[in-house]
């Protein structure tokens, strides 16, 4: 029984080591399309990224927080609703504004960048 016991402890430990965290999934509830239609609302969030602006919304401020990583890592961390989100974000830039999807690619090799470099 003491085998049985230490396996599953064994085991336990090894899937908390093997599964990554998820980022919050405290600003899934934002409505991607209504940003990406809105003009100033869209303006607002690109130039939050980009780091331009300050960023006027807690929610915003999250996904520039969390937006490079996910985009190299083809969203690892994310949520499901966090994995449709960034999804709407990279098909609209892409097919509407390429120019700027381009900048947002460029800042999120940018950051990684800086990122491996401080580890």
């Amino acid at each position: 029984m003491a085998r049985l016991n230490c396996i599953i402890i064994l085991i336990s430990i090894a899937s908390c080591v093997l599964a990554e965290e998820l980022y919050s999934d405290q600003y899934d509830h934002i409505d991607v399309n209504n940003i990406l239609n809105n003009d100033k609302l869209r303006d607002q969030y690109f130039n939050c990224y980009m780091e331009t602006e300050p960023c006027l919304t807690a929610e915003a401020k999250f996904y520039r927080d969390i937006a490079s990583e996910a985009l190299q890592t083809k969203c690892k961390r994310c949520t499901e609703k966090q994995k449709e989100i960034i999804d709407a974000v990279v098909d609209w830039y892409t097919q509407n504004k390429p120019d700027k999807w381009q900048k947002i690619v460029e800042k999120s090799l940018e950051d990684m960048k800086k990122k491996n470099a401080g580890q």
